[in-house]
Parts: C-alpha cells; sequence; structure tokens
C-alpha cells in the first residue's frame, strides 16, 4: 500500500520528481538506499532483507522505477516471486523505455499484482499487473501531477487519493535547485485521514504494525538545461516522515 506522488514537467530543468512513502509492516528489515548489489553497482536503491529485492530505485542513467502492491496483494506466498526483484530487473536498462520493454515481457503469472511505476527525464510509464485480468497495461503519463497507491494511478474510490491529489496539486511544488521541498514533505508526513481510517492517510500509523517506514524524494535532470548538479537528487527519511528529517543521499 505504498504511495507515489508524479510530478512530470517536460520542458523543466527537472522534468521529474517523485515523492514516496514505503508502507510496511515494521518488524520487515530493510537497508537504507546505496550500491547493495556487487554484480549492479550502477542501481541505487533500498535493499529488501527479506526477499533481496527493492521497492524504489535508480540507476546511473537516471532510471527510475519503483513497484506497490494492488489491493489485497500484500506479502509474499508460496510459488511467486517476490515483485522487488522487479525494480532491479528495471534498472538494468539505459532508458525507460527499454525498461518498460522488459517488464511486459515477463511471466505475469509468476508474481502476485502489482503497480509499478518506471520514469527517466523524457519518459514516465505505469504498468498495471492486476490478478484478475489476463495482461500487464501499459499507460504513458502526461505532464502533470499522479498519485499511485494499491488503486489505479489517480483513481478517487481510493481515500486517499482522493483527498491527497488536490492537496499535492495546489501545494508548492518541490525545487530541487533552490533545495525546497516543505511544502511535499509535510504532505508526506500527514498522517490525517478524511474518513477518519489510518489506512487512508498519507502516512501510516497502525496498532497493528503496518506503517510508513521511509519516506524518498528522487528529482531527475533535464539534459537540456546546463546545471550545476547533472545527477540525480535522492533525498531519504529512513523512518517515518512525520518525525524523521530528510536527508541528501550521495549517489
Amino acid at each position: 500500500m505504498c504511495s507515489i506522488v508524479i510530478l512530470k514537467k517536460s520542458e523543466n530543468e527537472w522534468p521529474l520528481i517523485i515523492a514516496a512513502n514505503r508502507d510496511e509492516m515494521n518488524n520487515r528489515k530493510s537497508l537504507p538506499p546505496d550500491r547493495h548489489w556487487k554484480d549492479k553497482p550502477y542501481i541505487f536503491a533500498g535493499k529488501d532483507l527479506l526477499a533481496g529485492g527493492s521497492w524504489l530505485g535508480v540507476n546511473d542513467k537516471g532510471v527510475v522505477a519503483a513497484i506497490m502492491n494492488r489491493k489485497n496483494s500484500l506479502g509474499l506466498i508460496e510459488n511467486k516471486k517476490s515483485r522487488g526483484e522487479l525494480v532491479l530487473n528495471a534498472l538494468d536498462h539505459e532508458n525507460a523505455t527499454k525498461s518498460l520493454n522488459a517488464i511486459v515481457k515477463i511471466q505475469k503469472d509468476n508474481y502476485r499484482g502489482f503497480n509499478m511505476f518506471i520514469g527517466d527525464n523524457s519518459n514516465s510509464y505505469w504498468i498495471k499487473s492486476d490478478e484478475t485480468s489476463l495482461d500487464i497495461e501499459c499507460i504513458n503519463i502526461s505532464d502533470g501531477i499522479s498519485i499511485i497507491t494499491s488503486h489505479d494511478r489517480n483513481d478517487l474510490n481510493s481515500s486517499r487519493i482522493k483527498y491527497y491529489l488536490p492537496k499535492f496539486s495546489l501545494s508548492r511544488e518541490p525545487n530541487p535547485t533552490k533545495n525546497e521541498w516543505n511544502d511535499w514533505e509535510k504532505l508526506l508526513g500527514s498522517t490525517y485521514s478524511e474518513d477518519g481510517v489510518p489506512l487512508s492517510a498519507m502516512c501510516i500509523k497502525t496498532d497493528m504494525g503496518f506503517q510508513t517506514v521511509s519516506s524518498s524524494f528522487i528529482a531527475i535532470p533535464s539534459s537540456k538545461y546546463k546545471l550545476n548538479i547533472n545527477k540525480p537528487i535522492f533525498r531519504y527519511a529512513n523512518g517515518s516522515p512525520d518525525c524523521m528529517n530528510f536527508k541528501n543521499l550521495k549517489l
């Protein structure tokens, strides 16, 4: 039930900015984003220590990949591969389109349902693999703000998306050049839910140990502008974003 907020502005200095909360059982161990895979030194991502994959990462070519469960598909089950390996598979490629082409060729039945985001400074895609459908769907993401959770992209049947999509749309957008992130940091750390259900908040806290365990920003620079920063920016809060500070990670 993770959340990813996508800001796509094709003609901007930073054509792709994503903000993501990872929602998970708090006893599922993981490592903060880094170069954890010796056979894939070009991947910078968080590592899930249970299954060995990742939920979110970026590679040295500026490709971003993230994965979320579809509704009612939380956790591993026997005879199914970990969806976290799909993030590593996507980050094996030099651009988002090649990553997309690789993911759509997977054996769908090997994995539980998922939503996936793949993007770079030119293209962004939402990939949907629902356990009730036969095929994997691929949707090009146009300019603007999108939110993906365990529901469809910008699906107002999700109480979280219905409440927070207007909040993000009306907020001050992050400006990586000026190191301005404040409005979105506050939204990522918001525990408010309009329906009073903790799982509808952006930042989840429950009594059963399921909660928002980390939060991230990734900003991808344009190749059209001469910026002082020519590499992606990765900011990370190692814990619940309502009480943990974000830190810039060295890629």
